[in-house]
């Protein structure tokens, strides 16, 4: 009589119905069932002290978890996760580690499990990379032969309005074309801004960006609606490989100069930082 037939209650049930009609000896019984001596035994043990309650399955969780964190501790981290949604599991220790010196917070990533237990954690989506360029990046011998195209990174000027900033270089000259606010980082509004470059300097051989929208995207070999464009203009588009900003060291060099001469204040308000950017440009 295999065990896997029925449920474990039943089969158990089963066998204490047969040991009390005495018909078995305990190890012929307990061959019958397919179970040891030692389990026959222990079932017999749990009937008696608890009737049929006693054939159920027991939960294997432990009584006591010397390692839980202590619900106040909890407490503490959720109440601090409410004030600031934006912080993750170690500004949140460290700061409460900071406020409340006699307790012992758990680690970060205990904490992120916390967060995440009680709903204080958005899942993250992947986004899907693009293919960088496979093709060794085009060396710029002389000026229009490689132009670095990227956006600076965003931030607010002190009346609260965001700035983000693209940016144009020449590789060879390392001459900033083009330093614009853009109202959007959609095609239309780069591709405006492009055009404003191409009417004054001319058309560049290549156009070297990262793998971020507008300048890629996950279609057909990463191309973007601005990059056919640029293929339509016989420009080449060229991708730097994903996290690898020095492929584009130039560029990203430029901006740490852009920063600290316009940006470190920000001016007070979007027109004033155009202004900042047209200065440090011409």
């Amino acid at each position: 009589m295999p065990w896997r037939e029925r449920s474990v209650f039943d089969e158990r049930n089963s066998f204490i119905t047969e040991f009390h009609c005495r018909k078995w000896p305990m190890a012929l019984l307990c061959r019958a069932f397919g179970i040891s001596r030692k389990t026959g035994y222990k079932i017999l043990a749990r009937y008696r002290s608890e009737h049929l309650a006693g054939l159920y399955n027991r939960s294997s969780a432990p009584h006591h978890r010397p390692n839980k964190t202590d619900p106040a501790i909890v407490e503490l981290l959720l109440a601090e996760k409410k004030k600031h949604e934006n912080w993750g599991p170690r500004k949140l220790l460290v700061v409460l580690q900071g406020r409340h010196p006699e307790l012992r917070f758990p680690a970060a990533s205990t904490a992120g499990e916390i967060l995440k237990k009680n709903g204080m954690v958005e899942e993250r989506h992947v986004r899907r990379k693009c293919p960088p360029t496979t093709t060794p990046l085009s060396q710029a011998a002389a000026p229009n032969d490689v132009w670095c195209g990227d956006f600076k990174g965003w931030f607010r000027v002190r009346d609260g309005k965001k700035c983000e900033p693209l940016t144009i270089t020449d590789a060879s000259s390392r001459f900033l074309l083009l330093c614009r606010n853009v109202k959007s980082t959609k095609t239309q509004s780069v591709k405006s801004q492009f055009e404003t470059a191409f009417r004054e300097y001319g058309l560049p051989r290549v156009i070297r960006t990262d793998n971020g929208p507008p300048f890629a995207s996950q279609g057909l070999a990463g191309l973007s609606a601005l990059s056919v464009w640029w293929l339509r203009l016989n420009i080449l588009p060229e991708r730097i490989a994903p996290g690898h900003p020095e492929q584009n060291g130039r560029h990203e060099r430029m901006h740490l100069t852009l920063k600290m001469e316009t940006v470190v204040p920000p001016a007070a308000d979007l027109l004033s930082q155009q202004k900042a950017f047209d200065h440090f440009t011409y």
